[in-house]
């Protein structure tokens, strides 16, 4: 017998026949409906050569014998199909779509099990075709890529479902809808130097693009010296050397700099911003006590609620306290801190006070004198009393807004976070007693207990008391049930007042008013 594939068929035997007809060369069932077919010993062609109607799998198996040659017919269509789309006609730009098949025209296709090739995220089917890609703004992922296509202001497009991440991504940018500006806000406060670049999104939002915070201490020694220390200002050049590369290595359309307490106490402030310019090119501004209380408030605008009636806002910094009382009426304006009716600036922060106090060791005895010496100095300030401000024997109109490391770390502590999340700290509600227990609970734990809890860490175990000091004596002068928290602050106020004064949000997108009217000339203009 010569080789099947010189062209000479096998010879069969009756009993062969018989055995294909009775099921004897088919496997059993694999739970599908359909059947395993066992190796024969025969050829490929000479089982296609077998007379009889093709038939589909869970059938009688006499019905079977055309089934090897219909699944190589269906894959040469399906190559062919490949080369086709494959070839000039189907290239564009350089680059070949594959076509494939729809799933209706492929023969004997069982939809449950062999379209899951087809399927993408979460099991959505995929489109045929190419898709349009899908806008992308450069984001700080920690990847060189995107820091490059931000730093030139392009946009990247994010992979199609399916996609493998290796496969390279064409930047896309819809020519609708250039991309968003990028605005930056530097804080060189007494004892954090912080930096925020953003771009505006949805109106009153933004998309913060990169950020840096480190703890520098600036005000170290002051309140003793009235001076800033060679070391103090040291480690704050350092950091605004790093904030300094940041902005360098974007496009910034507008950026304010400002340095608040510790700069403008301190006798040596204009000459250390002189050498920052010097060193770093930073043109950092001092602002004023009651600018500082205003943007404070504007960067917390959306915190308060709509039912709230009245708010006493508070912003524990290293060297001053900020405190401002915003009573809201019946017309609301687009920025908080136009109902601003009385504020004050406290000369005392969680740095001054815990180098009059001590920050280590602290007892409740020495914990009450810190308390009293921030009550003496609200006693002079003059503002209405919490009755006046409360909505109704309740007070479901009134509460507290916590923006400062004081209330971010006692959030932290009461939520038992193994590490900082401020996805799940910032607008956080906490009531009386919950603070209460917090402030009792740090109270009872020494330095090294302090400085272990990753809320807190060694940089801030001995500034938190104190801390907690200035809150509980603004808690006795405006008791409430609840107080919100917020992990934002003099930044996020620099950015919402920029954008607002540049009208980047109205610019963003047209109302739906405008775009139906659009609509409408243009199909008036097509009659």
């Amino acid at each position: 017998m010569k080789d099947p594939d010189h062209g000479e068929k096998p010879s069969e035997s009756g009993a062969s026949a018989a055995g294909r007809s009775d099921g004897s060369r088919l496997g059993p069932r694999n739970g599908k409906g359909k059947r395993k077919r066992r190796k024969s010993s025969a050829s490929p062609s000479a089982i296609a050569s077998q007379p009889g109607t093709a038939g589909m799998a869970g059938r009688p198996a006499g019905q079977n014998d055309a089934e090897p040659a219909r699944k190589r017919k269906r894959r040469r269509r399906s190559k062919s199909a490949k080369q086709q789309a494959t070839g000039p006609s189907a290239q564009q730009g350089g680059s070949a779509q594959v076509v494939e098949p729809s799933l209706g025209e492929r023969k004997g296709h069982k939809r449950s099990k062999k379209a899951r090739h087809r399927r993408g995220l979460q099991g959505r089917p995929l489109t045929s075709g190419e898709r349009q890609p899908v806008q992308q703004r450069a984001a700080d992922g920690g990847n060189a890529r995107s820091a490059t296509s931000a730093s030139n202001g392009q946009t990247a497009s994010q992979p199609r479902p399916g996609q493998r991440a290796d496969q390279p991504r064409t930047p896309y940018v819809a020519a609708s809808e250039p991309p968003a500006p990028l605005y930056a806000a530097l804080d060189l406060g007494t004892n954090n130097c912080r930096l925020l670049i953003a771009q505006p999104t949805r109106p009153g939002q933004f998309r913060v693009v990169d950020a840096f915070s480190r703890i520098v201490r600036l005000g170290e020694g002051l309140g003793a010296s009235g001076r800033l220390s060679d070391e103090a200002m040291e480690r704050a050049v350092e950091a605004l050397k790093i904030c300094a590369s940041k902005l360098g290595a974007r496009t910034i359309r507008r950026s304010r700099l400002i340095a608040t307490e510790a700069a403008r106490a301190a006798e040596n402030g204009e000459n250390f911003l002189d050498r920052v310019a010097r060193e770093t090119g930073l043109e950092l501004e001092i602002i004023n006590r009651e600018t500082e209380a205003r943007l404070a408030v504007s960067g917390c605008s959306s915190l308060v609620d709509r039912e709230t009636r009245s708010v006493v806002l508070f912003d524990i910094g290293g060297g001053s306290s900020e405190i401002a009382v915003i009573r809201i009426g019946d017309s609301r304006s687009n920025r908080l801190a136009n109902h601003i009716t009385h504020w004050t600036s406290l000369p005392v922060g969680v740095v001054t006070l815990s180098e009059r106090h001590g920050g280590q060791h602290v007892t409740p005895a020495s914990f009450e004198a810190m308390v009293n010496e921030v009550e003496g100095m609200l006693a002079r300030f003059e503002s209405p009393p919490v009755e006046a401000l409360a909505n109704g024997a309740s007070g479901s109109g009134f509460h507290l807004i916590g923006t400062s490391g004081t209330v971010t770390t006692l959030a932290g502590v009461h939520l038992d976070l193994p590490r900082y999340d401020r996805r799940r700290v910032d607008g956080l509600w906490l009531t009386d007693d919950e603070v209460s227990a917090m402030q009792a609970r740090l109270l009872s734990w020494d330095f090294n207990a302090r400085a272990a809890n990753p809320c807190i860490g060694p940089d801030r175990a001995d500034l938190v008391l104190a801390g907690c000091a200035i809150l509980e004596a603004i808690r006795r002068r405006w008791p409430s049930t609840r107080m919100r928290v917020a992990d934002r602050g003099l930044r996020e106020g620099l950015l919402t007042d920029m954008m607002a004064d540049d009208g980047a949000w109205r610019r963003s997108r047209p109302r739906r008013h405008q775009r139906g009217a659009n609509a409408g000339s243009q199909e008036g203009n097509k009659a």
